[in-house]
């Protein structure tokens, strides 16, 4: 039986106090603090990525707004909901309000996955900046790769999912660039790349087990800004990264904020 993270605590957490299992207070809460982590910080810098991104090319920001418009009407008439009036930037507050609202509620597990393109820019994102831009990984004992590559107990093995993104021989000659649609197929359906080339997540039996959580809830938050707001760089401020645990903003992201109705 091949074993993920999950399948252990799970095994540990049935084995008991005597089985040496994690059941105590201590462990239950280093689990817990180890889970929160690593879904607070990753996520917010990956949002930030995300609308860097989307405000240097006005072209994506503009195809993401439509296909959530689109959306919005669609699950509207599923629902049999009235839409809220309130166009332009001088909305009335309330109605502004009371509209972000209901979009919000249309916005359910299932159907987030016709946001298809939005998935895709999310996707894209995380390809050039993955949250976790390098991961190290300690050696318990001898081994030998699957290249022949021998490694010794006490050593460190890393790999870079934030060269990775941009190796061309992995993503093409344009592998620089931000292009959501490299995820797309012609039939308009998500592509699904290999974990072990798109290693934003991880792979294998380490692979992220919040991976979907993270997807949702970057889903939701970003559909709900990107069909209300428009964000513009404020002016002279630098975007550069900070080569961290995290890969976050060496000096944040400052915007300026406007309704997009």
């Amino acid at each position: 039986m091949k074993h993920d993270i999950l399948s252990r605590f799970i095994e540990l957490g049935e084995a008991g106090d005597d089985g040496g299992g994690f059941g105590d207070d201590k462990s239950l809460r280093d689990v817990v603090l180890n889970f929160v982590i690593a879904g607070r910080d990753t996520t917010a810098t990956t949002l930030s990525w995300f609308t860097h991104m989307a405000m240097s090319h006005p072209d994506v920001a503009e195809k993401l707004r439509r296909e959530l418009c689109a959306f919005e009407a669609e699950r509207a008439r599923e629902e049999g909901v009235t839409l809220v009036l309130c166009g332009g930037a001088d909305a009335d507050d309330k109605a502004f309000a009371a509209r972000v609202a209901q979009f919000a509620g249309l916005l359910t597990y299932d159907s987030l996955g016709k946001l298809v393109y939005l998935h895709a820019c999310v996707t894209e994102t995380l390809r050039l900046y993955p949250a976790v831009p390098q991961d190290p990984k300690g050696i318990l004992e001898d081994d030998v790769l699957p290249d022949g590559t021998k490694v010794r107990a006490g050593g460190m093995v890393t790999y870079v999912p934030y060269s990775m993104g941009r190796m061309e021989y992995n993503w093409g000659p344009d592998a620089a660039s931000f292009r959501p649609e490299r995820w797309i197929n012609e039939d308009g359906a998500f592509r699904n790349a290999s974990p072990f080339k798109f290693t934003a997540f991880q792979a294998g039996p380490r692979i992220c087990l919040g991976k979907d959580s993270a997807y949702l809830q970057m889903k939701m938050a970003l559909a709900i800004l990107f069909r209300f707001y428009s964000f513009r760089l404020l002016e002279g401020h630098p975007v550069q990264y900070r080569m961290m645990t995290i890969l976050s903003m060496a000096h944040g992201l400052k915007v300026r904020v406007s309704r997009a109705v």
